[in-house]
C-alpha cells in the first residue's frame, strides 16, 4: 500500500441516485429495452473518481437499512416523508432493478460493496474512516458526511452534490467557509437548523446563520444547552425561549444526525484491483446489458491507476 494514496469510500446509493436522475432512460437501455442509466452513470462516476483521485484502496458502502429503527425511535420524523405507502423507501420503479446489476458488476470487477444490518451507508463509511489507514477520501452527495472531515488524519469529503465531474474537494476550511462552523461542529449545526431532506425539523426560528453563530460561540450543542442554564450567558430572550422550547428535540437530534463510528463492519480487502477479478463474468454482463462502453472505461481506469 502506498501511504500517500487514499482509501476511497464511495456512498453507492448517493451516486447511483444521481446517475439515475442525471442520465435519461432513453439514453441507456439494454437490448431488451430495460433502462440501465443508473448503472452506466455509476460506472462512469467510479472511473472518473479512480482517474482523478488515484486511490489504491476502494470500498462502496451500502444502505442495508436506510431508516434504522434506533434513529426512528429517537426521532419518529426521521425520513418519514420518504416511506412508501407499502413500506420501504420510495425508489423509482426503474431504478430498483438496476441496483442488483451494479452489485454484480462490482463483484466481477473486485470492488467490495459493504453494508451492515441496522445501519446506513453513512455509518459504514464513518466507521471505516476511523478504522482504516489514512488518508481517506469519501465520495458522496450527502451533506451529513461533512462531519467526518478530519484534517489531522486526514479525511476529506469529495462532495458530489452537483455530480462527480463538479465535485467539491472539502477539508475543514471548506466547511468553515461554506457554513461558518468547523467540520466537527457540522452535526450540531445541522440539528439546530434542521434538514427537511432527512425529516429533521430543527429549532423553530433558528436558521443557518443563527445555528452557525451558536456553534461557533459555544463549541457544541452541549455547550449551548449548558449556557442556556447559565443566567450570565447573555442569551437574547427570544432565542433563549426558542431553544428552551426545543429541549426535547435537542436531546435526541444529535444522536440521530451523528454518524456511527462503531459499526461491526466485516473484515474486508480494500485493495483496488489492477484488473477485473472475473473478466469473463464482467464481459458477459457488459454484453447482456449493453454496457461495454462504461465497463471498458472503468477497466481502463483501473489499469491506468496502477501505472500512474
Amino acid at each position: 500500500m502506498n501511504d500517500s494514496r487514499p482509501l476511497l469510500l464511495v456512498d453507492a446509493a448517493s451516486l447511483y441516485f444521481r446517475a439515475y436522475f442525471g442520465i435519461p432512460e432513453s439514453a441507456a437501455k439494454a437490448p431488451d429495452g430495460s433502462p440501465v442509466n443508473a448503472v452506466r452513470g455509476f460506472l462512469d462516476m467510479l472511473a472518473t473518481l479512480i482517474r482523478s483521485r488515484r486511490p489504491d484502496r476502494l470500498v462502496c458502502a451500502l444502505d442495508y437499512d436506510w431508516r434504522p429503527a434506533w434513529r426512528v425511535a429517537l426521532l419518529p420524523s426521521y425520513k418519514a416523508h420518504r416511506v412508501a405507502p407499502e413500506g420501504g423507501e420510495v425508489v423509482p420503479d426503474t431504478l430498483s432493478p438496476q441496483v442488483p446489476l451494479i452489485l454484480d458488476l462490482l463483484a466481477a470487477i473486485g470492488i467490495p460493496a459493504i453494508g451492515v444490518d441496522g445501519y446506513e451507508a453513512d455509518d459504514v463509511i464513518g466507521t471505516l474512516t476511523v478504522t482504516q489507514p489514512a488518508p481517506v477520501e469519501v465520495a458522496s452527495g450527502d451533506r451529513d458526511l461533512f462531519q467526518l472531515i478530519d484534517d489531522g488524519r486526514p479525511v476529506r469529503l469529495l462532495y458530489c452534490g452537483r455530480g462527480v465531474a463538479k465535485l467539491e474537494d472539502c477539508d475543514d476550511a471548506a466547511v468553515r467557509a461554506k457554513y461558518g462552523v468547523p467540520a466537527a461542529g457540522y452535526a450540531d449545526f445541522a440539528a439546530l437548523r434542521g434538514d427537511p431532506s432527512d425529516g429533521l425539523p430543527g429549532v423553530a426560528g433558528v436558521g443557518d446563520k443563527t445555528a452557525a453563530r451558536l456553534v461557533d460561540r459555544y463549541g457544541s450543542l452541549d455547550g449551548i444547552l449548558a449556557a442556556l442554564d447559565d443566567p450570565t450567558s447573555g442569551f437574547a430572550p427570544g432565542l433563549k425561549t426558542k431553544l428552551n422550547a426545543a429541549r426535547d428535540y435537542l436531546a435526541v437530534a444529535p444522536k440521530v444526525v451523528r454518524v456511527a463510528l462503531d459499526v461491526p463492519v466485516p473484515p474486508l480487502t480494500t485493495t483496488l484491483p489492477a484488473a477485473p477479478v472475473d473478466p469473463d463474468r464482467l464481459l458477459a454482463l457488459a454484453e447482456q446489458w449493453n454496457l461495454a462502453g462504461p465497463c471498458r472505461r472503468l477497466v481502463d481506469a483501473l489499469a491506468a491507476n496502477v501505472t500512474a
